[in-house]
């Protein structure tokens, strides 16, 4: 499997093309997060300078100036966060985020380690830990994208030509472009949904799940038409 069969770095991201690479495969995006951004020059770019009271920023953060703030949130770096993206109440960048144009990034949210493209959404009580999400990707309310093992031995991954190890202790979700997963759902570690795939709410999904397929509690997996996007 390749990132190319899930994402497209979209432009915003353009200047992190060398460490997202398309031939790669979409776990080794994750492990290559901390040294996109080591690649940055913070002190040579214009931040958002109008910061609320409430929003505290440590280290080093790249905040587009069109981005909307909340009168509370924690910030911690490396962290980067494109244009048009909205930041609201409550959210924690615990640091090695990169996010695109256009995301929302929800009140009571949690992000580590993990790349969001342009328009994910991510609006309310989830967590996002060693994960990417694909362009227009969407997160139910209360979504938790697990990234570690309750035997805290390495991550393994259920494709369809075989299971392998990541060789990560940590690893979370890979949620392609258009995907979904609804409310309340928990996306093991290691899970992947390609583009279009939807997990119903309420699941604790572990796998792979195919493109244009739809699976949850009492739904067996079935095949979707597809969307006109």
């Amino acid at each position: 499997m390749k990132a190319s069969d899930l994402f497209d770095l979209p432009t915003s991201l353009e200047r992190f093309s060398e460490f997202f690479a398309p031939e790669m495969a979409p776990w080794e995006w994750v492990k290559n997060i901390k040294d996109a951004l080591a690649s940055v020059d913070f002190t040579k770019l214009e931040s958002k300078k109008d910061i609320p009271e409430g929003v505290a920023i440590e280290g080093d953060v790249y905040i587009h100036p069109t981005v909307s703030l909340p009168p509370y949130a924690h910030i911690k770096g490396p962290a980067w966060i494109g244009a048009h993206t909205e930041i609201r109440i409550g959210c924690f960048v615990r640091g090695n985020v990169i996010v695109g144009e256009g995301c929302v990034m929800g009140n009571s949210c949690e992000y580590k380690n993990s790349l969001l493209m342009d328009k994910v959404e991510t609006p309310h009580y989830n967590y996002v830990g060693d994960s990417v999400l694909g362009t227009r990707a969407h997160l139910g309310a209360g979504v938790i994208c697990a990234n570690l093992r309750l035997d805290r031995k390495n991550v393994l991954l259920s494709l369809p030509e075989g299971r392998i190890d990541s060789n990560m202790r940590k690893l979370g979700a890979m949620v392609a472009e258009y995907a979904e997963a609804g409310c309340n759902s928990v996306l093991q570690p290691g899970s992947i949904l390609m583009k279009r795939a939807i997990v119903l709410s309420c699941m604790a999904f572990k796998g792979c799940l195919e493109e244009n397929t739809m699976t949850g509690p009492k739904l067996q997996m079935r095949n979707l038409p597809r969307f006109g996007f």
